[in-house]
């Protein structure tokens, strides 16, 4: 395979990877530590993030507060951000690569795992390219644009003997955590209807989101997948089918390439129905699960926080957490540890959500039901 660079692959379609649109309203309630080692004398797990954009200094903060994690490296092909991570974050010269030497990280014993951080398309290469390095990988989410991409990704981290994680931070967020105990053990019955909803207005402003060739789609792919995630780990179970329809394009410019917006309809082996939304033409984050015996509801549900709910006995309280934190200092614990991975954030987790979007698309293109058995 012809190893590419992240500027290189944008470039190409003519535009730059900026900031995540979406991301940039969101508040940051991170917090940076002065001496992150003054905090925990205790062994961490070194690691190196590939691709500097927003979401990158959103793990790049998490880990200056982590117990068992810390930012050892970078990987980027911007030359200046290399200084300025390096002079913010104290890396050393060493640890520093970028898409062209990336490949030499397999000799340096201070980078313990990687966490890929760019546009979708590129996931598969980098994954795949730092497992044969050696290195334990976390992707962000979609893990990649295709199923058989995600199939290549976990065989390519078996053969190397190293372990392959999703960034799924909502997983260990204790709102979303007590959304899924509440529909798993039927709290309230039978959940029957699940709705949930997440979109942003993005404006005129046009990035990589809006290039198929790098984004693999549009909302669904990267707003989208929170939701179908939130069905499936609130009912514990896989869809059996879906249907999807496409809303109208109101930017034709921006959204020549991918979808403006997107519904969907899921159906479990319970008999209970989703019906989910993706946009970049509005505001909207909800979560909403009707049961036999009642109600549970998150808003805001799925995005950044701080998140709000209530039941059908009152209102929830949980705590506001570092969700990047959290999430790496579970995954990064289990590794020192060496310990294995529970599936649930594992690329086999990963893989289930890239099937359904690719049968949402398939449904909304054809409007036909699409089946997943």
């Amino acid at each position: 395979m012809k190893k590419i660079s992240r500027r290189t692959f944008v470039h190409n379609f003519g535009i730059g990877v900026g900031a995540t649109t979406v991301m940039a309203s969101l508040p940051s309630f991170m917090s940076l530590a002065e001496n992150n080692s003054a905090i925990h004398d205790e062994k961490k797990l070194n690691i190196a993030l590939i691709g500097l954009g927003r979401y990158a200094g959103y793990l790049a903060e998490g880990l200056q507060v982590s117990k068992y994690c810390r930012l050892a490296g970078i990987v980027t092909g911007t030359p200046s951000k290399a200084v300025d991570w390096g002079k913010k974050y104290n890396i050393p010269e060493k640890n520093k690569y970028n898409y062209q030497n990336f490949d030499a990280i397999i000799h340096n014993k201070d980078i313990d795992l990687v966490y890929v951080v760019l546009p979708n398309a590129m996931h598969k290469e980098y994954v795949i390219r730092a497992a044969k390095a050696g290195k334990h990988v976390i992707v962000e989410k979609p893990m990649a644009v295709t199923a058989s991409d995600c199939q290549e990704m976990i065989d390519a981290c078996k053969k190397a003997g190293v372990q392959l994680a999703v960034g799924y931070r909502l997983h260990y967020e204790p709102y979303n955590l007590e959304m899924k105990r509440l529909g798993q053990e039927k709290v309230f019955g039978q959940v029957r209807l699940i709705e949930t909803s997440l979109g942003y207005n993005t404006g005129d402003t046009i990035d990589w989101h809006q290039k198929k060739a790098l984004s693999g789609g549009g909302p669904l792919v990267n707003l989208g997948i929170y939701c179908i995630q939130a069905s499936r780990y609130i009912l514990g179970e896989e869809p059996i089918s879906v249907t999807a329809q496409f809303g109208p394009i109101t930017n034709k410019i921006k959204y020549a390439e991918v979808e403006e917006s997107i519904t969907w309809q899921m159906n479990f082996p319970s008999g209970a129905v989703s019906n989910s939304a993706s946009t970049n033409n509005c505001g909207v984050d909800r979560l909403f699960a009707s049961a036999d015996d009642g109600f549970f509801e998150l808003s805001p549900a799925i995005s950044y926080g701080p998140f709000k709910g209530r039941t059908s006995n009152g209102e929830l309280n949980f705590p506001e957490i570092n969700q990047q934190q959290t999430q790496l200092d579970e995954i990064g614990k289990l590794i020192l540890e060496n310990k294995k991975l529970p599936s649930h954030i594992t690329g086999e987790e990963g893989i289930k959500d890239v099937r359904i979007i690719e049968a949402i698309y398939e449904a909304a293109e054809t409007g036909k039901k699409v089946s997943l058995i």
